[in-house]
């Protein structure tokens, strides 16, 4: 293929996906399902008091779903082998995901009131927005119109989803990818201010020697957290992102990025490297701006390539193709 022809069809790309963009609005549902969105929100609120480690995963769950080609869903499907569908559940680059069985709820909530026309895709967006507020971050305009996959994209995770110990340059460009700049990709990071990071994704840090970019007193407690270099497979051993505010989405995540307390080896690489610095240090000094930005991340990962119109499904139950 030629330059000329290569550059051609990367525009009709492009092209595509900003069609595709355009085809999400505000309140789609406002019509067909007018009450979508509140019901959601009771849902997502009911299962936070309950559960409020729930929140971070509708969080988790837009990252892992946006990142892997499309905001589509496919990050529900359970394995089907009489459909092949292999599912990202279990992936490595999806370790320690959860809380999946509530997303079915929630969606069998929705269908009661409005059979077939919510998206397993649209609840995902829609449930990282009112998480993020619970969390005490920003409120964020989330469209709506997005439509689910018919296949999983197991195969392809790894491909899209950055590790916990990739460069900063690689993670950067593979945000750049689907639009999300380097502001941006700074604010992302903060959502590692809630939640736990298992301690399989950092003893690589602390054993057999401690990285000497760690703040020693740090290093000393994730090794009480993490005591050996081969984690008991039985037990579920973590760290929380963050001690002092560790259900909030704060900046207090840069904060400790500037102390040397970045819990994964791309965190704190966030403090070092060039290009992210001078965003970690103006979002450790204002939490405004980290939400600002934050909303704005959410934004652009939110609607990267989602199928709209007449493409995909509205699946039944999100965990399972229709044809199940």
């Amino acid at each position: 293929m030629s330059i000329r022809c290569f550059l051609c069809s990367l525009l009709l790309l492009i092209q595509f996906y900003h069609v595709a963009s355009d085809q999400l609005e505000v309140n789609f549902y406002s019509e067909t399902c007018p009450n979508a969105e509140t019901k959601i929100k009771e849902e997502v609120t009911k299962l936070y008091q309950k559960h409020g480690n729930t929140a971070v995963s509708w969080i988790r769950n837009l990252f892992h779903d946006c990142m892997v080609k499309s905001c589509d869903a496919s990050i529900l499907l359970d394995e089907n082998k009489a459909n092949g569908v292999q599912t990202e559940k279990t992936s490595q680059r999806n370790f320690g995901m959860r809380n999946f069985k509530y997303i079915d709820n929630i969606k069998e909530a929705i269908e009661n009131e409005c059979p077939s026309t919510v998206s397993c895709a649209d609840i995902i967006a829609l449930t990282a927005r009112d998480a993020v507020e619970l969390l005490g971050g920003p409120h964020i305009e989330m469209k709506t119109g997005r439509r689910d996959s018919l296949e999983s994209h197991a195969l392809e995770v790894e491909a899209y989803i950055p590790n916990f110990n990739d460069s900063m340059s690689f993670v950067l460009s593979r945000f750049q990818q689907i639009g999300v700049d380097t502001e941006a990709t700074v604010a992302l990071f903060g959502a590692h201010s809630v939640g736990r990071v298992h301690c399989v994704n950092i003893v690589n840090r602390l054993y057999p020697t401690t990285d000497p970019t760690l703040d020693p007193d740090y290093a000393e407690y994730l090794k009480r957290r993490c005591p050996t270099p081969i984690p008991d497979p039985n037990k579920v051993e973590y760290v929380r992102n963050d001690l002092e505010t560790p259900m909030v989405l704060d900046n207090m995540y840069y904060k400790h990025l500037l102390n040397n307390q970045g819990l994964l080896l791309v965190d704190q690489e966030l403090a070092t490297h060039s290009s992210t610095l001078p965003f970690v240090q103006q979002m450790a000094a204002d939490n405004g701006y980290f939400h600002d930005q934050f909303a704005r991340a959410m934004l652009i990962m939110s609607e990267n390539n989602p199928l709209t119109a007449d493409q995909g499904d509205i699946r039944i139950v999100c965990s399972r193709l229709n044809s199940n």
